[in-house]
């Protein structure tokens, strides 16, 4: 079973090696996968989808594949990365400051 935990939409900084590249919009959903009838969380069965506004005639196409960070309205940091022209998204590596779990 997979049940969404988080739903984030707002505007914030997008990061590449500490450097703010530029101001994204982004909307993400984080699901987490849960054993069956305890309702328990399985450790790294967490999903995150979504996408930041992104322009392929603006924005350098470098920035598709590389872990940026992703720094949101409310202050937190999430890992991610940029998996296509299109402003798909996601989740990075893990550590500290890199996602919202650790």
């Amino acid at each position: 079973m997979v049940k969404l935990v988080e739903h984030c939409a707002g505007t914030g900084d997008l990061l590449l090696r500490d450097q703010v590249v530029r101001q994204v919009r982004y909307d993400f959903s984080v699901f987490q996968g849960m054993v069956g009838e305890s309702g328990l969380p399985i450790p790294g069965r967490r999903t995150l989808t979504g996408s930041i506004d992104f322009d392929p005639a603006r924005d350098s196409s470098e920035l598709i594949g590389p872990v940026l960070t992703l720094k949101l309205e409310d202050g937190r940091y999430l890992g991610i990365t940029l998996t296509g022209d299109d402003g798909a998204i996601a989740e990075g590596r893990h550590g500290h400051g890199a996602c919202m779990c650790c």
